[in-house]
């Protein structure tokens, strides 16, 4: 009787140290699955870090690609104190479209002006003599656009189109920061095939024809600072 009794003992302790031991395990097995669980998945790196890249000749085309599709705005809206001025940029020159997009989007027109007048014929915006526009000149990269001639894209009252160096410029680039707006109603059309007309105002004609008819100097810069804001709409 007292074998038998000794015999359960020895029983009931070896089935309470297998609980005990699947317990363990268990708890280990679960702890391991909520630590796997807290595991972050790396998110794939961009293929141009904005927050360091300057663009060059050589990448240009690759970054204005590459940003177009990340960024399909082309509504853009112009401030200025004599009111403001729509503009629809056209999808049929993609690299001009990204490349404003970009400076709309890094606020480095808002350090600029309309910086030249000439009544009936253009107003252009894109620069200034403030030390601040050259900086972020300098920051965003010193390049130049491939001309994006469209024959449908013509120099008619109200286009905007890109400024360019005449010297030493056979393939017609354009310069990336400063942009201009036909202001004569009878269009501008020698200027067709010299540069790359890229948007046009739908709203705004009047705050245009304000501006053209500021005073100049004999350089056509006005003698009043017209500043201006741009921004998305």
């Amino acid at each position: 009787m007292k074998v038998h009794r000794n015999l359960l003992l020895v029983l009931f302790l070896v089935i309470v140290s297998c609980e005990t031991k699947t317990k363990d395990k268990t708890e280990k097995t679960s702890k391991q699955i909520i630590k796997t669980e807290k595991v972050e998945i790396e998110k794939p790196k961009e293929k141009f870090d904005l927050e360091t890249f300057s663009i060059t000749d050589e990448n240009v085309v690759e970054f204005l690609m590459w940003y177009g599709e990340k960024n399909k705005e082309n509504k853009i809206l112009i401030e200025t104190e004599f009111g403001d001025i729509e503009v629809e940029l056209f999808n049929e020159t993609p690299l001009h479209r990204a490349n404003f997009i970009y400076l709309t989007k890094k606020k480095y027109f808002n350090t600029t002006y309309f910086h030249r007048v000439v009544k009936n014929f253009i107003i252009q915006g894109g620069s200034s003599d403030e030390s601040i526009t050259q900086k972020e000149r300098k920051a965003i990269g010193k390049y130049l656009i491939p001309a994006e001639f469209r024959s449908q894209l013509r120099h008619n009252y109200g286009a905007m189109a890109a400024a360019r160096d005449w010297e030493k410029n056979p393939e017609k680039k354009s310069n990336p920061f400063e942009f201009y707006f036909i202001q004569n109603k009878k269009g501008s059309h020698h200027l067709n095939g010299e540069h790359t007309v890229f948007g046009r105002i739908t709203k705004g004609f009047d705050v245009m024809d304000k501006i053209a008819s500021q005073e100049t100097d004999p350089g056509e810069y006005p003698l009043l600072n017209i500043e201006i804001k741009v921004s998305l709409r």
